[in-house]
């Protein structure tokens, strides 16, 4: 392989993009690693001529890649269409007896995977969203769907909820390696964050070490006095 090809192929493999960009620019982002890749790859293998085996390893590579923007190119889709809905009128919504639901729902996939998942929510907090609660249980469900899926076998996921009297808000940490950009959960996540921000919410991430926290802040009333961290 080239010097060139060498340095494409390893942009190609960096990790994801930085905390700070949209959803849609981080995926955006993330599609021109596999196609630079691909690009490299494609490069390589009409460079000179080469083996039977080596065009199959380059093929076998190139479906790697393919999928990796397909998966991509889906999430792509998902984003711009949640940012083409139209921002439905101002709602009230119990976000704690959502959370309980969707945490009922999802606890046969915790225990599956040994994972010790709670819920800490002492009262009931009401938040005010752009958004019907219907759209806002598929949001929920799949911030705490994806975070199951990246938390490590046999670790624990801690969602907690509180608020004040002008606004709420949500707290899910837990422990897992570095995930691919371009995996499932990992874009999941990223389709969860423009749900919530569409709805009117504030989505902060953070990573230290192995241990991952994602704070989402919203707007409206509580009876819960505690204030966040």
């Amino acid at each position: 392989m080239t010097s060139a090809g060498t340095q494409r192929l390893e942009k190609a493999r960096e990790p994801g993009p930085k905390a700070g960009r949209s959803p849609l620019g981080q995926l955006l982002h993330a599609l021109n690693q596999p196609l630079t890749g691909l690009q490299c790859s494609m490069e390589v293998a009409l460079a000179r001529a080469r083996t039977p085996e080596q065009y199959v390893e380059g093929l076998r590579q190139g479906l790697e890649l393919t999928g990796r923007m397909r998966a991509l190119v889906s999430a792509i889709r998902e984003v711009t269409d949640v940012e083409a809905e139209g921002k439905e009128e101002l709602e009230t919504i119990d976000l704690t007896g959502l959370l309980r639901e969707v945490v009922d729902d999802l606890a046969p996939v915790a225990e599956v995977k040994s994972v010790c998942m709670t819920l800490d929510c002492a009262a009931a907090v009401v938040v005010a969203v752009r958004a019907g609660r219907r759209r806002m249980v598929n949001v929920v469900f799949r911030l705490v769907e994806s975070v199951l899926s990246l938390a490590a076998r046999g670790s624990a996921v801690r969602i907690q909820t509180g608020g004040a009297p002008d606004a709420g808000w949500i707290r899910v940490r837990w422990s897992g390696e570095t995930p691919s950009v371009s995996s499932q959960p990992e874009l999941g996540l990223l389709v969860a964050q423009a749900g919530w921000e569409r709805a009117g919410a504030e989505w902060e991430r953070e990573r230290l070490e192995n241990r991952e926290t994602v704070t989402v802040r919203l707007p409206g009333i509580s009876s819960d006095s505690r204030n966040i961290d």
